[in-house]
């Protein structure tokens, strides 16, 4: 079985200043798992949030960014 590589996609919140955060949409409209990774560092480990916490840390970007 081969595992098909993610597609990551910055935050449209990181202004190109290199401090933002990617996450996997297409993974998480297939799978409900929300998959968060630091963009300075893509191979590192990465966050699996469900679908409040994704919605809580992006109303916490949009109340703090």
């Amino acid at each position: 079985m081969t595992t098909k590589a993610l597609d990551w996609i910055a935050s449209s919140y990181s202004g190109g200043g290199g401090s933002c955060i990617e996450w996997a949409p297409e993974h998480a409209a297939t799978t409900g798992e929300f998959l968060v990774r630091d963009s300075k560092t893509p191979t590192a480990p990465h966050l699996s949030l469900s679908a409040d916490a994704w919605s809580g840390l992006v109303q916490f970007a949009k109340a703090h960014g």
